[in-house]
């Protein structure tokens, strides 16, 4: 079992073909203030469910709203459903706990052409976990998609132009069209934040910004396996 990747098998991911219509859940929560090693254990093992991807990460002092962000990735939906209602409501301690943020997504191909082969993806490349990982819910302007496709395209070049320059963040987009509040959700993971604040203040100065309706809150959270979650200094 792997504990970087949550006890997951990822060598039956060969192409992107292969993750195509998955399903992606980023769940913000936040613990009580007291509980005991046993129902740190039962919570841990539970995260350690060998048929759903996850990733587990700390936002203990970065956020106030919640302490843990789970990401979790199955192709069938209702097994993400009720591996969260196992996880909060059937051990000791999620039931103490809080489910704060919920982002629901599926896994697409691009419509403007970014090659981007799946080892360069965030979260599910399959390469060691980045230390920092910052994920936020995204929509974009009616107007934006009342352009033609030939103008959308246009600045969607430009904007994954940008995003090559900076090859030590890796990224992963997820659609939430219909299925959530939010049309994506955007992550990034890195080891340099400040590259990563780099790359997000010239993205800034792209044409396609214009277009944005809502990109907040952005979450940015520090790597940690399940078994280590709950270790302090």
């Amino acid at each position: 079992m792997s504990d970087d990747f949550g006890g997951y098998d990822m060598t039956k991911w060969k192409s992107l073909n292969d993750i195509e219509n998955m399903f992606v859940q980023f769940i913000g929560v936040k613990l009580p203030k007291e509980y005991s090693e046993g129902e740190k254990e039962e919570f841990v093992n539970a995260l350690l469910r060998e048929d759903i991807f996850t990733s587990t990460y700390s936002t203990f002092g970065i956020r106030k709203e919640f302490e843990i962000l789970i990401f979790q990735m199955h192709r069938d939906l209702e097994s993400l459903v009720k591996r969260t209602k196992k996880l909060l409501y059937a051990t000791a301690l999620g039931k103490k706990c809080e489910p704060v943020l919920i982002l629901t997504g599926i896994i697409r191909k691009s419509r403007y052409g970014s090659a981007v082969q799946l080892e360069d993806y965030a979260i599910i490349g399959g390469s060691k976990r980045g230390k920092y990982l910052i994920v936020y819910p995204f929509t974009k302007t009616s107007d934006w998609y009342l352009l033609g496709f030939t103008d959308r395209a246009e600045m969607m070049r430009e904007h994954i132009k940008v995003g090559r320059k900076y090859d030590q963040v890796k990224q992963l987009l997820a659609y939430s069209f219909g299925i959530d509040d939010q049309e994506f959700i955007v992550a990034y993971e890195t080891d340099d934040i400040v590259v990563f604040q780099d790359l997000v203040m010239e993205l800034r100065e792209t044409q396609a910004r214009r277009y944005t309706l809502k990109d907040t809150p952005i979450v940015t959270a520090i790597y940690s396996p399940p078994t280590e979650l709950f270790k302090i200094g």
